[in-house]
């Protein structure tokens, strides 16, 4: 039985993409070797699976489901840059979300939870939700890089509303990761 990769997640609004792409943009001028995700495929993840099994879609649509109908769609503020490890020394670019602790992590939580009781494993560190805009792949550029980001620090993207999520399934390309729905669930409770 073929194994999917797969991931559960939340998908932005085409104009928080655009704004997203924008800012991306300004980064990018730097010239610094950093591959940027594209702003198209920039997703607020829920819950990383791995692979997994194709029976195992059913049991993470029912959850889905499940957790869809006891929440209403909710809005987050996108903003400020961010790196880990640090902003000093990034590996990992980032876009801050605010007010996250409000609707996201309890739904995250029951998710998770929800999940665990099903037999699949939690993660293993906290969640700390964010949006990745690219990972650094040299030293190339780097003072220009974490200038701009100081520079960039606290930028404020404007609120954004959310109101599903996805099942991806997650195809690792060459050209870099092709990510295909196979599930959603709009939210219906609140």
């Amino acid at each position: 039985m073929a194994k999917i990769r797969a991931f559960l997640a939340a998908e932005l609004p085409r104009a928080m993409v655009s704004r997203i792409a924008s800012l991306q943009e300004r980064l990018r001028s730097c010239g610094a070797d950093v591959r940027w995700v594209k702003p198209e495929r920039i997703h607020l993840t829920l819950k990383f699976f791995g692979n997994i099994e194709e029976e195992q879609r059913e049991v993470i649509a029912a959850i889905m489901e499940e957790a869809a109908s006891r929440i209403g769609a909710f809005s987050l503020s996108v903003r400020d840059l961010g790196a880990f490890p640090s902003p000093r020394n990034p590996r990992v670019i980032w876009l801050g979300l605010h007010g996250w602790e409000e609707n996201l992590l309890p739904l995250q939580r029951d998710i998770e939870s929800r999940l665990q009781s099903a037999g699949f494993p939690p993660e293993d560190r906290p969640y700390r939700p964010h949006l990745t805009l690219g990972r650094v792949k040299s030293l190339k550029g780097k003072e220009g890089l974490v200038d701009l980001m100081e520079r960039e620090r606290e930028v404020n993207l404007g609120p954004m509303v959310i109101d599903r999520i996805v099942l991806f399934r997650s195809d690792l390309r060459p050209t870099g990761p092709v990510y295909t729905p196979l599930t959603v669930r709009e939210f219906s409770g609140g």
